[in-house]
């Protein structure tokens, strides 16, 4: 089922502006990713299209229907929440089967489909048990289980995965994304983890203050972010900024230098002079010989994480802070002087006034 918000807003009493003026285009069977800081929104705009709350402004259609209006219990819409929200006196088999009692649905068809979804998830053998008899990821699972098996016509996930420990996480993820390709169904996935944004999303919303900053698949947002902002939060280990500025070097080519960087500009429309902001992402960096790189710099601290290590360097001279992601095998140790060349297809250059990217 599509889902259209048209210029969505959420003003609450206090005055606080929970959603700013939101369009957005979720297509039938996809699975979009509402990603951001903690208070940015995503999860008032997933409670707006469950119907749980009123838009100050704006429209939200459904299958070309507008639903603005209409009440939570007539969307036809299933939602699973943070906490697993499970009934402790109801075995796991009631539970998956709760919803679909409530409407009416024949006792042998309700066997049939819980029978069928708690298959699908592997807890067959968990239909007999209590909520406190299940780890985290098992109740997780029922939770997922119990909107599965009443065929929505949409999913909404609020922060489904974040109240398990990272393996199970993990593996959960991965069990998401399989039963989104066998559902074929539209869901709405909201986290504040970019992480599990990136590997779920068919495309990735992020969000800040209310508002979307940039609404694309999950490589484009990682190889070209629309601003500052998307391409600090998109990545792990953040992206590098310097401070730089556009001269003119020998032969009337175009540099950037500053913040004790110094490298050739990758694009010709830049206005000399341009006060800019250079981005890198940390594995962009490679370690050389000092003085045969595009600048020097000194170990403050090594990260191991085994099969790589994450630096964190000062650029000589500047004192600018840069991180970078070596191999365990270079026998790095604090202190010592290296030198760094930057790949020139990882550039990117935003501008200063408004962080926004440059084409």
């Amino acid at each position: 089922m599509p889902i259209a918000l048209e210029g969505v807003s959420k003003v609450f009493p206090n005055g606080q502006i929970a959603v700013r003026d939101l369009t957005l285009e979720i297509g039938d069977g996809e699975l979009l990713v509402l990603v951001g800081p903690s208070g940015c929104g995503k999860s008032t705009v997933l409670r707006l299209i469950a119907g749980l709350e009123t838009p100050t402004s704006g429209r939200i259609v459904m299958d070309g229907r507008d639903m603005t209006s209409v009440p939570a219990h007539e969307r036809d819409l299933a939602m699973v929440f943070q906490s697993y929200a499970l009934y402790p006196h109801k075995s796991v088999a009631d539970n998956l089967g709760f919803g679909l009692r409530m409407r009416g649905v024949e006792r042998a068809t309700i066997d049939q489909r819980v029978r069928a979804v708690a298959k699908a998830l592997q807890i067959e053998r968990l239909l007999p048990l209590k909520p406190a008899q299940l780890s985290g990821g098992q109740r997780q699972r029922v939770a997922l289980g119990r909107a599965i098996v009443r065929e929505p016509r949409a999913f909404l996930l609020d922060e489904p995965l974040s109240n398990l420990d990272p393996q199970l996480r993990f593996d959960t993820r991965t069990e998401l994304a399989q039963l989104h390709r066998r559902l074929h169904a539209t869901m709405i996935h909201v986290t504040h983890d970019q992480e599990e944004a990136m590997t779920l999303g068919d495309r990735i919303a992020v969000m800040r203050d209310g508002a979307a900053e940039q609404i694309a698949p999950p490589l484009e947002v990682y190889q070209r972010p629309a601003n500052v902002f998307v391409a600090t939060f998109v990545g792990s280990p953040k992206m590098n900024l310097f401070d730089v500025t556009a001269t003119t070097g020998a032969g009337g080519a175009l540099v950037l230098s500053g913040s004790g960087v110094f490298v050739d500009a990758p694009t010709r429309r830049i206005e000399s002079g341009a006060p800019l902001l250079l981005g890198l992402r940390p594995r962009d960096i490679t370690l050389v010989a000092p003085g045969q790189g595009d600048a020097v710099a000194q170990i403050d601290l090594i990260e191991p994480l085994g099969h790589e290590a994450v630096v964190h360097a000062r650029i000589e001279g500047a004192g600018t802070e840069i991180t970078l992601v070596a191999g365990v095998d270079q026998d790095l140790v604090p202190s010592t002087t290296i030198g760094l060349r930057f790949r020139r297809e990882g550039i990117h250059l935003f501008r200063q006034d408004d962080g926004k990217r440059l084409s």
